[in-house]
């Protein structure tokens, strides 16, 4: 009897190990990445066509929302009408919101200069970056929307995945924008048409701000050359066309008015350094990089972001100050600070050293207070090195990581 149960439980085992092995058989196999896939980027596409795939009902979602919304608000309204009550209490910051926004638009002036975003490198970029290049054109718009002086703006070579983007996660609201075109057609010949919009009578601007200023003085120099007391530079020249970028032949001193900037839309965390500025220079058309260099002390070089350079031009439309534009733009993070010109420089030699003359005289033999008094003369100095700053020298154009 001993033996036979032996027997059987021998027997037994191996007959569930074949039902196991059948049954992990004819269970279906959990997917896995495809050939020369990880398997985290297979999850992430995983991840991105369900969101693709759930588009639809998180748009029908969004619409109820928004009638229900609707609904409360025109029931409140009703019921406000009905009780006497003045209609527009149901909506107490909005009337505020369109009389700050018609005030906006009074004073913005439209200037006659046109920064084109230049967004052929569609193959050069991740996912991410792509989506960065998205968020920083928004930005853009947005600043200039919200300027004292307007440029137009336009994005060439508008296509692929940033048109997809625009179009579908963003809900195309950029056709709506006011001053923002979009062109398939590259940076020439977008530069090409800014001529026309930018001379059109009604809708092109006109010279106002630090263009008027500086249009008066060429004028001014134009009338004093033709008396022969001087004669006028042919780099006073208007209406021209530059690419912006870090290794950019000549220093941008002045923006012109009926010109083009082009600023090159590639977020790429600088893998493809000088890019940009080969394009350009392919094509014909002449680069130039802002003067960071000349106005701010560095301790590194650092990129901008598209709307960094954008912003820049706006403040320097506003103020005709390239330090003080790259101070109010240039994040904190980038470390620097303005340098000082020669007779800031002297100023402070002339305090030191009166201060240090004082405190001789007043301590004489006393070695240790008159070293504190010139200390506290140069406090200040010591003080502007705290200042926020900015990117290095020559990093001119948007994420010109080129």
């Amino acid at each position: 009897m001993d033996v036979e149960d032996g027997n059987h439980e021998d027997t037994a085992e191996p007959a569930a190990a074949a039902a196991a092995a059948a049954a992990s058989a004819d269970a279906p196999s959990k997917p896995g990445p495809p050939p020369g896939m990880t398997k985290s980027a297979w999850k992430k596409q995983k991840r991105q066509q369900e969101w693709e795939a759930g588009r639809d009902a998180r748009k029908a979602q969004r619409k109820e929302k928004n009638k229900a919304r609707k609904e409360r608000k025109r029931q409140a309204h009703a019921e406000q009408e009905q009780s006497g009550g003045p209609a527009e209490s149901s909506h107490p910051h909005r009337h505020q919101r369109e009389a700050q926004e018609k005030l906006r638009n009074q004073k913005a002036v439209q200037l006659p200069i046109t920064f084109v975003f230049d967004c052929s490198f569609d193959e050069l970029m991740m996912e991410k970056e792509m989506k960065s290049l998205g968020q920083q054109i928004t930005r853009s718009y947005s600043d200039n929307k919200n300027a004292q002086y307007r440029a137009h703006l336009a994005v060439s070579s508008f296509g692929g995945k940033l048109k997809d983007r625009f179009d579908g996660l963003l809900n195309a609201h950029y056709k709506s924008w006011k001053g923002f075109r979009v062109f398939e057609e590259d940076f020439v010949e977008v530069a090409e048409k800014a001529k026309a919009w930018m001379g059109d009578l009604k809708e092109g601007g006109r010279l106002a701000g630090v263009l008027a200023e500086n249009a008066a003085k060429r004028k001014k120099e134009a009338a004093e050359g033709a008396e022969g007391v001087e004669t006028v530079s042919s780099d006073n020249k208007e209406g021209e066309v530059v690419y912006l970028s870090s290794e950019g032949t000549e220093v941008l001193h002045e923006l012109k008015p009926y010109s083009t900037y082009i600023i090159g839309g590639l977020v790429d965390k600088n893998r493809y350094k000088g890019i940009c500025h080969k394009r350009a220079t392919e094509r014909g058309i002449k680069t130039a990089k802002l003067p960071i260099g000349e106005f701010l002390q560095m301790n590194s070089r650092s990129v901008l972001a598209t709307n960094h350079v954008n912003e820049i031009m706006l403040q320097w439309l506003a103020c005709g100050d390239w330090g003080e534009a790259f101070m109010k733009v240039i994040p904190k993070r980038k470390g620097g600070q303005l340098k000082s010109t020669g007779e800031e420089e002297d100023e402070d030699n002339e305090n030191e050293n009166a201060a240090a003359e004082q405190a001789e005289t007043e301590n004489a033999g006393e070695g240790s207070t008159a070293d504190a008094a010139v200390d506290a003369a140069v406090e200040p100095d010591a003080s502007k090195a705290e200042e926020p700053a900015a990117s290095t020298e020559g990093v001119a154009a948007a994420n010109d990581e080129q």
